[in-house]
């Protein structure tokens, strides 16, 4: 049976809950920015985009592109509720839906229920004029195949509007498109293609596995297949804990101090660790992304065999990840800590008394961890923290 896959996308997502919460707010440019030295922008508004405004950008560079721009605080805690409730309007069409990092992106499996709610195109529709009608959100849709086409559909009409690509047409309907609209090819990517004077998908898909590992190395079997339209990736049910996490720092200077650069990824660490356990998951794999001041961003992962839950451990994953990709003496600009592969953590017991060092250092860890937890929880997280978080000095900022 061919898979079908409806991709919802509510264009900027913070910035029109933000609008619902506050309707004087609807005519004006808008962006969304953490209050903090060398903030980055977290989202903002069309009006915005258009004036050159982009995700992750400086905010003191976007309100120089943006200059009448209302400046708001991110309020993760108002989008998750909002998101929920997408949710549950969602699930009534399908039982399979992703939520994609909860940024207003859904993907809902909806292969084989066309006898109880018609052909896709009909389902998107309807989700469309429910979500209008009941939560005054307007969501672009798609419909194909896969997950990969889908997004790149939506990307294509955004900020409204719908698309279809029927099973079969993957290849023919990225081939003339730019590069850039693809996920999963990174800016570095866009560099090397442009290195040898390639902008287009046809153009890219002309390279052989072997012609894009000189270029990309192990990850050139992925990116031939993404070139292509092909991605097996199931959608996986908003209830399981397989969406990642991230954590972001900007120094307020550019930094090549270990002592620094450590202390900020120990803090990133401690909030990863507290977030995984409190949500009682642990993740098997742990992604470093350092952007240095010269605009080269570098991306490096490292994976555990059973899932890292407490700080100790999930500092180790992150130290290992960060000297793959700390190998320049440019200085850093900003860290970026990615959680994935997350999972329950289970724990197997012996039938003997297990006495190992290992083991009982892994105990003492947990211990800790769940120690600080409480105090945390009653007293607030900056009551007790690592050592090695303290030592971060005047030059750190609030990571976002």
């Amino acid at each position: 049976m061919e898979r079908k896959i409806i991709h919802l996308n509510i264009a900027d997502f913070s910035v029109a809950v933000e609008r619902l919460l506050d309707g004087s707010l609807q005519e004006n440019p808008l962006i969304i920015a953490p209050p903090a030295p060398r903030a980055t922008v977290y989202d903002m508004s069309e009006e915005a985009y258009q004036d050159g405004v982009r995700k992750g950008m400086l905010l003191q560079q976007a309100q120089k592109r943006c200059r009448g721009a209302i400046i708001l605080p991110p309020r993760p805690e108002q989008y998750q509720k909002m998101l929920g409730l997408c949710l549950e309007h969602a699930r009534r069409f399908s039982p399979r839906i992703e939520s994609c990092s909860g940024n207003g992106h859904l993907y809902l499996d909806v292969t084989g229920t066309h006898r109880l709610f018609g052909p896709p195109p009909d389902i998107g529709w309807r989700l469309r004029n429910i979500f209008r009608r009941d939560l005054r959100l307007d969501p672009i849709w798609s419909v194909a195949p896969n997950k990969l086409t889908a997004k790149v559909a939506s990307r294509l009409v955004k900020p409204v509007g719908e698309y279809i690509v029927a099973a079969g047409e993957e290849e023919s309907f990225l081939a003339p498109l730019d590069l850039h609209l693809l996920p999963g090819i990174m800016s570095h990517d866009l560099l090397q293609m442009r290195n040898i004077h390639i902008y287009k998908v046809h153009q890219a898909t002309k390279l052989s596995v072997y012609d894009l590992g000189v270029l990309f190395a192990s990850r050139a079997r992925n990116i031939y297949q993404l070139l292509r339209g092909i991605d097996l990736s199931p959608v996986q049910n908003a209830d399981l804990p397989t969406t990642g996490r991230h954590y972001n720092h900007t120094f307020n200077q550019d930094t090549n101090q270990e002592a620094l650069v450590r202390s900020i990824l120990a803090s990133l660490s401690a909030q990863a660790a507290h977030d995984l356990r409190k949500q009682g998951l642990g993740c098997l794999q742990i992604g470093i992304r350092l952007s240095y001041s010269d605009g080269l961003q570098v991306i490096r992962q490292a994976a555990a065999a059973t899932p890292a839950f407490d700080d100790h451990a999930v500092e180790q994953l992150a130290l290992t990840a960060l000297y793959r990709c700390w190998r320049r003496r440019v200085r850093v600009r900003r860290i970026r800590l990615s959680c994935s592969r997350l999972r329950r953590p289970v724990q197997q017991l012996s039938l003997f008394s297990d006495k190992t060092e290992a083991t009982q250092k892994n105990s003492k860890q947990h211990a800790v961890s769940k120690a600080m937890d409480t105090i945390q929880g009653i007293y607030g997280s900056s009551m007790v923290r690592r050592g090695i978080c303290l030592h971060q000095g005047p030059d750190s900022s609030a990571g976002q």
